[in-house]
C-alpha cells in the first residue's frame, strides 16, 4: 500500500506564515491584548514590594490603601484585557481552522482516483479526522498560548533584571537545564509522532476493511485471523504511543525539578544584598514574586510545546495530501470524434509487475464490445485505463484521437464513465445526490432521469426531491440505491459507458430489474462491458477475450464460437452450467 506523502519541516513553516499572513490583523489584536495584560500583570508585584517598603519606612495607612487599591485595579485590568484576548483569539482559531478545513477537502477532492484507492482508505480516513482535529487545537489553543507565554516571560524576566542584574542572573538558574531537556524531546518528538500517526492510520485501514468485509470473514471463517491482525496493529499503536510517552516522562520530570532552584536561588542572592543595602527588601519581594508568576506560562509553554509537536506532525501529514499532483487540466482542446483506440498499452501496479501486455483496441461509437476472460485477465484494469483513471506505463489509450489522460477530468468524466459494482448514497436530499451529476439539471429533468431507470419508488417519497437520504433519514435498499447512481448517469449523459459487472454483487430479482433501468442508459452510447456473464457477450457487437493481461480473440459471438478457441470453450462450459440451473435463476441482460 502506497501511502500519501508527509510534508517537510519547510513546507510546514511556510504553510503556517501564510497562514497567519491571511489573519495578521486579527494576530495582531490578539498580540496587543495580550501583552496588555502581561503589562498589567507587572504592576502587582512590584506595587506590593513598594508596600513593603513604605512600611518598613514608617508609611501610614492612607498611602498604603492607595497602592492596595492600585493593585486592585491591574489585577482587574488584567482579567478584563485576557478575557479579550482570549475571546480574539478563539474567533481567530475558528476561522483559521474553517479555512483549513475547506482547503483539505478541496486537496482530497483533487486527488486522483487511482492515489485515493492505494493510499488506503486508513490514512485519508485518520488525516481527515484525528489530524485535521489536532491541527485545529493547535491553530486555535497551542498556538496563541505559546507566543502569549513567551511574551509573558520575556517581561517577567525583564522586570527582575531591571529590579538589580544580580537577581536577574540568579533568575536564570533553572533555564540551561530546562533548555536542554527541551532540545532533547524536540529532536525526537517529530519522528516519533508521525510513527504514531501512522500506526494509527494502519489500524483504522484494519479496522475498516474488517467492518466492511464482515460478511466474507464470516463466511470463510477468517475472524482468528483478522483479529490476530488487528491485534498486532494495535500493538504497533501501543509501541508508539509509549514511545512518545517515554518521551514526555523524561521532559516534564525534569521541567519541573527545575522550578524549585531559581527562587532558593534568587532569595539567597537577594537575601546577600538586602545585607549589603544594594536591594530594598521589596525589590526581593518582588523578583520572589515575579520569578513565582513565571512558572505558569512557562509551564503552559513547556506543555503546549508537547501538543505542538503533535500538531505540527499532524500538519505535515494534512499538508501531504496537497504534495500529491492533482489531476492536471488537459491540454487539448478538441477530439475529432469518439472512437476509443489502444495501442501496446503496457500497465503495471505499485509493485512494478506488468498486469497488461501491449494491448491493442479500437472500439468504433456506437458499438458493443464486451470483455470476457479468466478472474485476473486484467479486465477491470483495462477499465480503469479506459475511463482514464490510470494511464498506460507505455502505449496510449486515446479518444477521438486525443489521449484520455490528456484530456481535462470535468470533460473526460463527462463523456466516459465507469459503472462498477459499488455505488454511494450521499448524505442530503434527492435533489442533492442527483445534482452531482449536472448541477444545472432543472427539477423536471431529475424526475425525467428517475422515470427512466426505472426508480418507481421515488413515487411514494411525500417530500419528492427534497426527501433527505442516508443516516437517520431515507435509507434507500440496493436496487434504489443503484438506480438513483443510474439516474445521475442519464444527467451526465456520457457518450461512452464501461459497465464492470455493475449488477454482479445484487441478487437475482434485484439484479434483473436493474439491469432493466440499465438498458435504457445504453440507449445511443458506446458501451464497453466487462462480462463474467456471457450472456452479456452473447449480445454485445464484439467481443474480445483476455488471458493473462492480452487480448487473444476478438469479433462477434458467432464468429468466435465458430473458430473454436478460447471463447467457444468459455461458451460452451457456461451454457452448459446455464442449462443445469433452474429457470428462475437463469437471468438475462439486453445490452
Amino acid at each position: 500500500m502506497n501511502r500519501l506523502p508527509v510534508a517537510d519541516r519547510a513546507t510546514v513553516r511556510r504553510a503556517l506564515r501564510d497562514l497567519i499572513g491571511r489573519h495578521r490583523r486579527a494576530v495582531g489584536i490578539v498580540l496587543a491584548l495580550h501583552g496588555a495584560a502581561a503589562v498589567a500583570g507587572l504592576a502587582p508585584p512590584w506595587l506590593l514590594g513598594t508596600i513593603i517598603d513604605r512600611v518598613t519606612a514608617g508609611a501610614g495607612v492612607a498611602a498604603v490603601d492607595r497602592l492596595a487599591l492600585a493593585i486592585g485595579g491591574c489585577v482587574l485590568a488584567q482579567a478584563l484585557l485576557s478575557r479579550f484576548g482570549h475571546y480574539a483569539g478563539h474567533r481567530f482559531g475558528e476561522r483559521a481552522v474553517a479555512e483549513l478545513r475547506e482547503e483539505f477537502v478541496d486537496r482530497t477532492l483533487g486527488l486522483p482516483v487511482s492515489v485515493v484507492e492505494r493510499a488506503g482508505s486508513g490514512d485519508l480516513a485518520t488525516r481527515s479526522s484525528v489530524d485535521v482535529s489536532t491541527v485545529g487545537t493547535t491553530v486555535r489553543d497551542v498556538a496563541p498560548t505559546i507566543v502569549i507565554s513567551s511574551v509573558q516571560l520575556t517581561l517577567l524576566f525583564g522586570a527582575i533584571f531591571l529590579l538589580h542584574p544580580l537577581l536577574g542572573l540568579a533568575a536564570l538558574a533553572g533555564l540551561p537545564s530546562i533548555w536542554a531537556v527541551t532540545r532533547w524531546y524536540l529532536r525526537r518528538a517529530r519522528s516519533a509522532y508521525l510513527t504514531e500517526g501512522a500506526a494509527s492510520a494502519e489500524l483504522t485501514e484494519t479496522l475498516t476493511t474488517t467492518a466492511e468485509g464482515a460478511r466474507t470473514i464470516e463466511a470463510l471463517r477468517l475472524g482468528d485471523d483478522r483479529i490476530r491482525h488487528g491485534t498486532r496493529r494495535i500493538a504497533r499503536v501501543w509501541q508508539a504511543r509509549r514511545a512518545t510517552l517515554a518521551l514526555r516522562t523524561v521532559f516534564f520530570t525534569v521541567v519541573e525539578a527545575s522550578y524549585p532552584l531559581p527562587v532558593a536561588i534568587v532569595l539567597l542572592v537577594g537575601g546577600s544584598l538586602l545585607s549589603r543595602g544594594m536591594v530594598s527588601l521589596g525589590a526581593v519581594v518582588a523578583a520572589a514574586l515575579y520569578l513565582q508568576q513565571t512558572i505558569d506560562p512557562l509551564d503552559r509553554l513547556l506543555q503546549w510545546t508537547e501538543q505542538a509537536q503533535r500538531g505540527f506532525a499532524s500538519f505535515a501529514r494534512v499538508l501531504g495530501v496537497g504534495l500529491v499532483p492533482p489531476e492536471a487540466p488537459g491540454t487539448a482542446a478538441t477530439t475529432q470524434g469518439e472512437r476509443i483506440v489502444v495501442r501496446a498499452a503496457r500497465f503495471a501496479y505499485a509493485d512494478g509487475h506488468d498486469v497488461l501486455h501491449g494491448i491493442d483496441l479500437e472500439v468504433r461509437p456506437g458499438e458493443r464490445l464486451a470483455v470476457v476472460g479468466p478472474s485476473g485477465a486484467g479486465k477491470s484494469t483495462l477499465a480503469r485505463l479506459l475511463a482514464g483513471i490510470d494511464a498506460p506505463r507505455q502505449g496510449v489509450v486515446s479518444i477521438g484521437g486525443c489521449p484520455v489522460t490528456d484530456l481535462d477530468p470535468a470533460e473526460r468524466r463527462r463523456r466516459i464513465a465507469l459503472v462498477t459494482q459499488e455505488h454511494h448514497v450521499f448524505i442530503g436530499s434527492v435533489r442533492d445526490n442527483l445534482a452531482f451529476a449536472a448541477p444545472d439539471a432543472t427539477d423536471e429533468q431529475m424526475r425525467a432521469a428517475l422515470g427512466t431507470v426505472g426508480a418507481d419508488w421515488y413515487a411514494g417519497l411525500a417530500d419528492g426531491l427534497d426527501t433527505p437520504l442516508g443516516d437517520g433519514a431515507r435509507q434507500l435498499g440496493a436496487a434504489e440505491a443503484q438506480q438513483l447512481a443510474l439516474a445521475r448517469l442519464v444527467l451526465a449523459d456520457p457518450h461512452t459507458l464501461i459497465l464492470d459487472e455493475a449488477t454482479a454483487a445484487l441478487d437475482p430479482s434485484t439484479a434483473r430489474r436493474t439491469e432493466r433501468a440499465l438498458a435504457a442508459v445504453l440507449v445511443g452510447r458506446t458501451v464497453i462491458a466487462i462480462a463474467h456473464r456471457l450472456n452479456t457477450a452473447h449480445d454485445a457487437d464484439r467481443v474480445a477475450v483476455m488471458e493473462d493481461g492480452r487480448i487473444t480473440e476478438i469479433g462477434s459471438h458467432d464468429d468466435l464460437v465458430a473458430a473454436d478457441g478460447a471463447y467457444a470453450a468459455l461458451w460452451h462450459s457456461w451454457h452448459a452450467q446455464a442449462d443445469e440451473r433452474p429457470p428462475h435463476a437463469r437471468k438475462e441482460w439486453p445490452v
